[in-house]
């Protein structure tokens, strides 16, 4: 499944400004609740909840908070970037600068787990992880990543 089916500009955060875990997941909440047509605490609840299993924290800067709700028809999918980099129980950790935030119907391992597999895959890419820290605007990053997915 190709991000640039998923990834809308409404859903990205270029500069996200909170300084904690919390913060960071209801600042991304509230930029995909409109896409989701879900209120961003919902969002919020279940992405720390998710987090309460275990930090989606995967080291090299980046973490992928993600949740399954019932009221989620359709794969969601939100970007934001810290420049600073915020401290998030990273496995090695360190702080996170990207975040991709992932929220799938309840009933979808399969389409959960191909989209996990392809922002993993992209983010093995050292230039992929720079390009994303050092774009400039939400347009940037947005074309940056549907051109990165449409090479895979």
């Amino acid at each position: 499944m190709k991000l640039s089916q998923l990834l809308t500009k409404e859903s990205i955060v270029a500069d996200l400004t909170s300084t904690t875990k919390n913060g960071i997941i209801r600042e991304l909440a509230r930029a995909v609740a409109p896409v989701a047509g879900i209120a961003a605490e919902d969002i919020a609840a279940v992405l720390m909840e998710r987090e309460s299993l275990g930090s989606t924290g995967i080291g090299g800067g980046i973490a992928i908070p993600h949740g399954k709700l019932n009221s989620v028809t359709q794969i969601i999918l939100g970007f934001g970037r810290s420049k600073a980099g915020v401290t998030y129980d990273s496995l090695d950790g360190k702080p996170v600068h990207i975040f991709f935030l992932l929220l799938t119907p309840e009933n979808s391992t399969g389409g959960h787990l191909k989209v996990l597999a392809q922002i993993s895959k992209l983010l093995k890419m050292d230039h992929f992880k720079q390009e994303l820290i050092t774009a400039e605007t939400i347009d940037d990053i947005h074309e940056f990543i549907l051109e990165q997915d449409e090479t895979f």
